[in-house]
């Protein structure tokens, strides 16, 4: 028997209230979260759903390689399967880094099916300054004690570091894009980036104001690097929470 993801519910609201699923960052994990889920999810009177990716966390280990499909892959195979087994219609994304770029491409391919939207630091194209960031922290895991410490929150720390690792900074990666999909998202969509971000630029979410066509709320926060919800937590929380009590039409 194929091994599940792993998952956590949060019931923070009633049943018919909808559900926030979390989307990861590249090196995250249901773990790595913390408690910032079930905080938005019951300041935004919603339920939420958080998992681990395949190759992160607890959840099965990456046999193979990961190719540079590999977010349109989670995005329009594993996601969509995930929500029609939890049966979640409609639900709220929130995706950070790597899980806002799976967010984006799940609501440009399915726009009617996502109620809203809220992407943390996310990536639409590859800039030089992630690839310079993501090659020193290959450096660092190989120096210093990150081995050990990633080892807390993944079954096999070096198959997610380097799944991950390997696939940004392979040469036909560069190209990677998904512009096109922002045009194509109907739902509200907030987009927060610090601007400390050692791993994108505020262009990234130039590009996103850009390309989409309905609700786009961007926020650029000073004194914050990749994780906005880490970052600026109280801030962030309350900024997204209040958000979505718009966009849901509820107060809590």
């Amino acid at each position: 028997m194929k091994k599940p993801l792993e998952l956590i519910r949060i019931d923070a609201a009633a049943p018919d209230r909808p559900t926030i699923v979390f989307l990861h960052e590249g090196l995250g994990s249901v773990a790595l979260w913390r408690d910032f889920p079930a905080a938005v999810a019951r300041r935004a009177n919603a339920n939420a759903v958080v998992y681990s990716r395949a190759g992160n966390g607890f959840s099965p280990v990456l046999g193979r390689s990961r190719q540079p499909s590999y977010m349109h892959d989670e995005a329009l195979s594993v996601l969509p399967a995930l929500l029609a087994e939890l049966q979640i219609e409609r639900p709220i994304l929130i995706g950070h880094s790597d899980g806002g770029s799976i967010a984006l491409i799940y609501a440009g391919a399915h726009p009617a099916e996502v109620r809203a939207l809220v992407v943390l630091a996310p990536h639409v194209f590859v800039e030089d300054l992630s690839l310079r960031s993501i090659a020193a922290m290959r450096q660092t895991y190989e120096t210093t004690d990150l081995p050990q410490r990633m080892a807390r929150y993944h079954a096999d720390a070096a198959a997610t570091f380097y799944g991950w690792n390997d696939v940004w900074l392979a040469p036909e990666f560069r190209s990677w894009n998904i512009e096109s999909s922002c045009e194509k998202i109907a739902a509200p969509l907030l987009a927060i980036q610090g601007t400390d971000d050692k791993y994108g630029t505020p262009a990234q979410l130039d590009a996103i104001a850009a390309r989409t066509h309905g609700q786009t709320d961007c926020v650029l926060l000073a004194r914050c690097g990749h994780a906005p919800h880490v970052d600026r937590r109280e801030f962030v929380e309350s900024l997204v929470a209040d958000w979505l009590l718009v966009q849901t039409g509820s107060s809590a």
